[in-house]
């Protein structure tokens, strides 16, 4: 390699991507602020992630290219940012670009101020317009440095605003219609036919489509219901999900879910295996619970480290071709399939409906198995067999092709957001090794992740920790140490749960405001703090942290966790109705508190075959707890008894008698 730059000390695979440019390339650092502020230089910063399909392509046309460097080089301290691994850096810079009235994206593009301070931003450029705009900038700042300043101190004003909550002008009562009125308003954009939002790209959002099965389970709602099973169901049937090796595509850029942008993301299929999960509970698609068990196993073989972590994401490209490992030509289905090929390609779709571009297919499917089945004269049990065998012999082939690329780094949140997948496929399933793998994966973060005092890292990489975690980690890995305790009984989860709380109110919390930072305190920070709100593909860290805290106030029987819950909901109750699906995981803890809601806790030796039964069932509306000896959790204290099982059903802390029969417990849990 003709060049290294700095970033070839780097952990990140996109920094990684980028350490043989012949641009000085180096890793964000605020002592590269003061760097620059000494040499009194322009700073371009250039944010991206290794699955990010236009990145490669600036990279290839424009990084890598020896004359646009030189011009990055003179003019500019250059930095390369993984967004993955900084979504502080990269929610400041997007805020800025979004306030200069840009399209937001990735690559995203920025020129900044010695200090830090953002003056002109973008996305992808060619090649001639990339150069054009940095000569134009250095000999702006060269002539015009002070209304280069003064732009700076007006943007860093409006970033500032949009950063802090304003205060709650009335408070909104939390009420069911409340949530009724945003979901009617909501449905308008459904797309009652193929699932998901209406139009295209499509992108599987599990935050809003969770909330939407509880809104619907609760409120008998079957417009609501409807609309999720058909978007689980034409998800799982179509190109967005790998028909061979299992596993969801970060989004369709058609309204039929039939051509994925191809990159596997953990953060996706973690929160689908929850979604696939729960929805098997209630509408009992066998369907759902092929899907499951199949994107678990792609995790596993795909995205698993010896030691129990979990790695980011694969890319779309593979040989410079997105899609490439994914895709089929007839003639190579032939030579795999042989005489089983002509029922293969009508299951598939290796047709009109499956064709693609350059003679590939990508494979989906059109009918459900019993259609199938009695089209052509097989029975249920004999197709299954017939599509096992198929994928099997398609898997097998495939991994003979050149991969796609793998961002092996460790996320705490993701690993957090799969976790707690692992956990709700175990509640509904019952399979042990879903439990193990849950287990061992938590065991990972406990040993690589937490240090004495609760603080988090944010990423792990070859027995390598770097940068302090966000309220992202925090709020998620809560999530996911409650849901393992739930379905463990291991009252150490629940106990690190406790004390990462401890570490949040310390270090991220803000009395006068009632909400948690994005970023732990450090007044010297060049970026600017904010608190994350908006639900989006990932729950806002705010939001979970609420629900976090609504749930620990019924464990621990803590009523100002409810009452701080509470204060945050209502900075979101006034936007609930114009806009719910940026506030899907909020709605979640609206039904919590309009709805009925139960906990159920189950002492005794036999307790965990109980609970077991009893969580295979669809029950949002329900907190989990069980023990099989004495107990000082406030939920389990005194209740515990050596000669016979008691399941107690409970209400804000108040429970009824006792009851020792499953079915019977499980009725007292209707909300009908």
């Amino acid at each position: 390699m003709p060049h290294t730059n700095a970033l070839i000390d780097a952990t990140s695979p996109y920094l990684l991507q980028h350490a043989h440019n012949p641009v000085n390339w180096q890793a964000w650092s605020e002592e590269l602020i003061t760097k620059a502020k000494a040499e009194d230089k322009l700073i371009l910063v250039s944010i991206g992630y290794a699955a990010c399909h236009w990145c490669h392509v600036m990279e290839h046309e424009s990084f890598e290219d020896e004359k646009v460097a030189a011009v990055m080089n003179e003019h500019f301290i250059c930095i390369k940012v993984d967004r993955e691994e900084r979504p502080d850096v990269d929610h400041y810079y997007m805020s800025a670009v979004q306030l200069m009235g840009q399209q937001g994206g990735w690559p995203l593009n920025v020129i900044a101020l010695p200090d830090g301070r953002p003056i002109w931003g973008g996305t992808y450029f060619p090649k001639e317009t990339w150069v054009e705009n940095l000569k134009t900038i250095a000999a702006f700042y060269k002539g015009k440095k002070s209304k280069a300043e003064e732009f700076a101190a007006q943007l860093q004003e409006g970033i500032h605003q949009v950063s802090l909550m304003p205060e709650v002008e009335e408070e909104v009562p939390f009420s069911r219609g409340l949530l009724q009125n945003g979901v009617n308003g909501w449905k308008r954009h459904f797309d009652y036919e193929e699932g998901g939002r209406a139009g295209a790209p499509k992108f599987p959002m599990p935050v809003n489509l969770d909330f939407l099965l509880y809104y619907g389970f609760v409120n008998s709602d079957d417009a609501v219901l409807d609309f999720v099973e058909t978007t689980l169901q034409k998800m799982a049937r179509g190109g967005i999900y790998d028909q061979v090796g299992g596993g969801f595509a970060r989004y369709s850029v058609d309204e039929k879910w039939k051509v994925p942008h191809f990159e596997k993301m953990l953060y996706d299929n973690g929160q689908l295996i929850s979604v696939y999960s729960k929805a098997y509970q209630h509408f009992k698609n066998e369907g759902f619970k092929t899907v499951v068990y199949e994107t678990i196993a792609f995790v596993e073989r795909e995205l698993m480290d010896e030691s129990g972590a979990f790695y980011s994401s694969l890319d779309a490209d593979s040989e410079g071709e997105e899609g490439k490992f994914y895709v089929w030509r007839k003639d190579e289905l032939f030579e795999v399939l042989e005489e089983e090929y002509d029922l293969f390609a009508d299951y598939f779709n290796v047709n009109g409906k499956g064709f693609w571009e350059h003679n590939n297919y990508i494979l989906l499917r059109d009918r459900s198995n019993e259609a199938f089945a009695e089209k052509h004269g097989l029975s249920l049990n004999q197709l299954e067999v017939k599509v096992g065998k198929w994928k099997y012999a398609l898997l097998k082939a495939r991994s003979k092709r050149v991969r796609p690329g793998l961002d092996d780094k460790t996320l705490t949140s993701w690993n957090a957001l799969m976790l707690k997948g692992l956990t709700d496929a175990y509640k509904a399933f019952g399979n042990e090794e879903f439990l193990s793998l849950a287990i061992k994966n938590a065991d990972f973060i406990e040993n690589n992740l937490i240090r004495e005092d609760g603080q988090l890292y944010h990423s792990w990489k070859n027995d390598f920790t770097s940068i302090d975690a966000f309220l992202e980690d925090y709020a998620l890995l809560i999530e996911a140490f409650l849901a393992l305790y739930e379905v463990s009984g291991d009252e150490k989860w629940l106990a690190l749960a406790d004390k990462l709380v401890d570490y949040v109110f310390a270090h991220f919390y803000d009395e006068e405001k009632r909400l948690f930072y994005f970023n732990r305190f450090n007044a010297d920070a060049v970026i600017t703090n904010h608190f994350q709100k908006e639900d989006n593909v990932i729950p806002a860290a705010n939001s979970v942290m609420a629900n976090n805290l609504h749930r620990l106030y019924l464990i621990h029987g803590k009523p100002e966790f409810l009452e701080t819950a509470k204060k945050m909901l209502q900075y979101i109750t006034s936007h609930f109705t114009n806009y719910p699906m940026a506030y899907a995981n909020w709605g979640t803890l609206l039904l919590k508190l309009t709805a009925p809601y139960f906990e159920v806790a189950v002492c005794g030796i036999n307790s965990r075959l109980l609970i077991d039964k009893l969580q295979k069932g669809f029950y949002p509306h329900v907190l989990w707890a069980f023990t099989e000896q004495e107990s000082e959790v406030a939920l389990l204290k005194d209740r515990f008894d050596q000669s016979r099982d008691l399941i107690y059903v409970c209400k804000n802390g108040t429970c009824n008698l006792p009851v020792e029969d499953v079915n019977e417990a499980a009725k007292k849990l209707s909300i009908k």
